[in-house]
């Protein structure tokens, strides 16, 4: 084992008590009102007929939508809300149907001289459901939690881009950087917690089978003593440090201020699903944590429900790009030079929702059509509207945001592009895809170093369609009114220049090196050199 793969496999190890915890907590929460609900609804339906179609009909309804869309959907109606609870709802919601179903099917399935007796000998509706029904229902109702254990297990690695901390941190963050280990930690640790659940819901619905209830309750016990150890673990992870953590990396030589003025303060940093920003929020945890700060990263959120979360203040804050703002938050529709789009995105951002432009990072992260440079050439393409002159059409990938955004409509209306064909796809299998041909253009990110290193030829835009993209630095109303928040991120204002960007991107992508290592890069350089001028605006 190589020492790459030694520090990896330790890295992992090290997330897992907080990964695993959170991932327990969220199943066990989940399943447990799962069942408090939808018991009873099945026991309703049972018992009334006319009430079973339109409530099956209704909880059905629920589960045709995409599980990563219903999570998705709980943050708008939460208000903006991330994290536990709306992934909490969205798995609650869909843990019902089998539940209810199979509570239906046992009750309808019991044998009506059963039914007859327990009349007979005086029993009360509610004595009968007790004592006769639910127990020789209970091997078909637990067969419908055993079914929605599983389900909620692999549907809450969903969770991750919606704030909430589960195994899905190792699965779309090793997806993002290509780091195969950590892909593997998430799917196998889910894969371990499904499996055990079903095992003991399995020996539990035996018991219940061959008489033997106490074995039933015995299993029950014990599975809630494994959710509350999870569930305990999860607080203690959320809980805040009085230790500075997350150094190790630093180099010896960088002396950190002696002075700090944030001491004891919980700083909540978010973070889009892609390399860059990975990167980004390990160097700001650095900076904060160097000055006495205890930083809680959130991770592989998307463009909206970021944003949506600065502006209800559920993190503090994360770097964005002046583009994104001004044409999905804005809803603009020309495109001005980067300086402008900078003063205007500060100014929009303040007036209407309060937030803080902390101030640009240096570097710029354009949309940019890209080919392979030896194609381009023999195409003769160099401007995105010669893409209309190729007498076959041409398949341009992009990460499946792009596609949506207003910038291709942009694109599309001012050099048309009738004969392209789109395919989505991850944003890290881009310029994989480019390169060996499987797609003849990408939407690549300008800072991207995969750009230099596979050779590619970014398109010239000359209508000016694709506006600027400069990393600037946001903070929630709430967290820029903290005492010396805003002036200790200052220092990150400027300081990386796209060069720089692009290499600590190549460590991680290219160089198949951890974000660790590439934040641990910038944070060198950043501490050994004053503070660069930003790259020459228009």
């Amino acid at each position: 084992m190589g020492p790459e793969l030694s520090a990896n496999l330790a890295a992992r190890w090290a997330e897992l008590p907080a990964y695993l915890s959170g991932h327990v907590s969220l199943v066990a929460v989940a399943l447990v009102i799962g069942i408090a609900v939808s018991i009873p609804i099945g026991i309703v339906s049972a018992r009334h007929p006319r009430l079973k179609g339109p409530l099956l009909s209704f909880i059905s309804v629920i589960q045709t939508v995409p599980s990563i869309a219903l999570l998705a959907l709980m943050v708008p109606i939460l208000g903006g809300t991330i994290g536990f609870m709306p992934a909490l709802i969205a798995l609650t919601l869909y843990s019902m149907l089998p539940i209810v179903r199979n509570t239906i099917t046992g009750l309808d399935g019991i044998d009506p001289a059963l039914t007859e007796a327990a009349k007979s000998v005086g029993m009360t509706p509610r004595q009968q459901l007790v004592q006769v029904d639910l127990p020789i229902a209970a091997p078909v109702i637990l067969a419908g939690i055993r079914t929605a254990a599983v389900w909620v297990v692999g549907t809450a690695t969903l969770s991750t881009p919606v704030g909430a901390e589960s195994l899905g941190n190792y699965i779309f963050a090793g997806l993002q950087t290509r780091n195969w280990t950590s892909v593997v930690f998430g799917c196998v640790f889910a894969a371990l917690i499904a499996i055990f659940l079903d095992q003991m819901i399995r020996i539990a619905e035996n018991a219940f089978t061959d008489r033997r209830p106490h074995t039933a309750y015995g299993v029950g016990a014990l599975l809630l003593g494994v959710f509350l150890a999870g569930i305990s673990v999860s607080v203690w992870e959320r809980s805040p440090r009085t230790a500075v953590a997350g150094l190790g990396s630093l180099s010896p030589t960088i002396a950190v201020e002696e002075q700090q003025p944030l001491t004891g303060k919980r700083i909540r940093v978010g973070a889009k699903s892609f390399t860059e920003q990975y990167i980004l929020t390990n160097l700001i945890e650095r900076h904060l944590e160097a000055r006495g700060a205890d930083v809680k990263t959130l991770e592989n959120l998307g463009s909206t429900i970021l944003f949506d979360a600065l502006a209800s203040e559920e993190i503090d804050l994360y770097v964005d790009y002046t583009g994104t703002i001004w044409a999905t938050i804005m809803k603009r529709t020309d495109v001005a030079d980067r300086l402008t789009t900078y003063i205007e995105v500060s100014k929009y951002l303040m007036d209407t929702h309060g937030i803080a432009v902390i101030g640009r990072l240096g570097f710029e992260n354009a949309y940019g059509f890209a080919m392979r440079r030896d194609q381009a050439q023999r195409l003769q393409i160099r401007t995105i509207p010669d893409i209309n002159s190729a007498e076959q059409p041409l398949r341009i990938g992009a990460d499946p945001e792009f596609f949506v955004r207003k910038e291709w409509t942009d694109v599309r209306a001012a050099y048309g592009l009738p004969n392209v064909k789109t395919r989505s796809m991850d944003s890290t299998l881009m310029y994989e895809a480019v390169r060996t041909g499987q797609v003849d253009i990408i939407t690549a990110y300008t800072s991207d170093g995969r750009i230099a290193a596979y050779d590619l030829q970014i398109l010239e835009d000359p209508e000016k369609v694709l506006p600027p993209y400069d990393a600037i630095l946001l903070m929630s109303p709430k967290a820029y009114a903290v005492p010396g928040l805003a002036d200790a991120l200052l220092p990150l204002v400027n300081a990386i220049t796209p060069d720089l960007m692009r290499e600590a991107n190549k460590i991680v992508d290219l160089d198949r090196q951890g974000t660790e290592e590439a934040g641990a890069f910038l944070w060198r350089h950043i501490n050994r050199a004053a503070p660069v001028a930003p790259e020459t605006t228009e």
